[in-house]
């Protein structure tokens, strides 16, 4: 090795070397990756300036490290989101996004939510590995309401109360999946225990398709309790599980609560118990069971047929 190459390696290299000769300080963490514009630039304003280019703010991928947990994620939730007049705090767009991405910034500038443009990778940490489609929105969490706040729904629409009840539902595509054919078949409203369940997520969200922002949810301390309430509120519980009568047997309608069960593991003892009847689902394959929301759906369109044909 040679002295000059020497002096180089104890002083940090080059890189170093013509740092220390420009008088130029190591940057900052948060500065690294960074356009650096000098101040003679500044001073004369030059069109070179990046703020003077860009009317928009820009960010880099390490600006949006998981700030806020509740994202919403994709072209289809986002629009139901600003369409309910979901709060939003501000909305993050991939550059150069076409499509129904120019409707949605539209609608976001008429409400007066900051927009921001990224480049893909920012998204991508953003959505954790979801398919964001271009576009994410940063929300205030979603509010869960009370049991009676059901109940006045279907009060308000004239209708026997129809409530569809989650016990210790965990996967999240399974819940978002049901919210979203709760609000085709119009059901008025779900309800989840506290604990050891899946509740409002992002994820949820993007399942639902924008069914979460149109159907109200209610998280319990005790299920078994709840089906108690209900009753008395002149509601029949039926669950959601193995037996005889077939679910197209069974009279459901009037006011009813629907229980569907966890993966796996179904409805628990105790839940069923509170229950009135069972509806059961014939499974003439070799797989003997259904995925929760599949099984939801089946029933949740069932009693929504029923209902059609008793106003015929």
């Amino acid at each position: 090795m040679k002295k000059s190459d020497r002096r180089e390696s104890s002083r940090g290299g080059r890189n170093a070397r013509d740092s220390r000769e420009y008088g130029a300080k190591a940057p900052k963490r948060e500065e690294r990756g960074r356009v650096r514009v000098r101040d003679d630039f500044r001073d004369k304003k030059s069109a070179y300036e990046p703020r003077d280019r860009r009317p928009e703010k820009d960010f880099r991928a390490g600006d949006f490290e998981a700030e806020n947990k509740n994202v919403i994620i994709g072209r289809n939730p986002v629009m139901e989101a600003l369409k309910a007049g979901r709060e939003i705090d501000k909305l993050l767009v991939a550059k150069g996004a076409e499509g129904s991405i120019v409707k949605i910034v539209g609608m976001a500038k008429d409400k007066g939510i900051p927009i921001m443009y990224a480049e893909k990778t920012g998204l991508d940490r953003v959505a954790g590995g979801g398919v964001h489609q271009g576009v994410a929105a940063y929300v205030s969490s979603y509010e869960y309401v009370e049991v009676e706040d059901i109940l006045a729904v279907a009060k308000e629409r004239g209708e026997d109360p129809f409530v569809v009840v989650l016990d210790n539902l965990e996967d999240p595509h399974n819940l978002g999946a049901i919210l979203r054919t709760c609000e085709a078949a119009g059901a008025h409203g779900v309800i989840i225990p506290k604990r050891r369940a899946v509740g409002l997520t992002e994820v949820v969200a993007k399942a639902s398709a924008g069914a979460i922002e149109y159907v109200p949810v209610a998280k319990v301390t005790n299920i078994a309790q709840t089906l108690e309430r209900l009753k008395e509120e002149g509601l029949w519980t039926v669950a959601c599980d193995m037996g005889k009568q077939m679910y197209y047997e069974q009279n459901l309608t009037g006011p009813i609560a629907l229980v569907i069960g966890a993966e796996g593991e179904g409805i628990s003892r105790l839940v069923k118990e509170k229950c009135d009847f069972t509806a059961s689902i014939p499974m003439k394959g070799h797989v003997t069971s259904l995925n929760a929301s599949n099984a939801a759906a089946v029933l949740i369109y069932e009693i929504c047929r029923q209902r059609l044909g008793a106003k015929a």
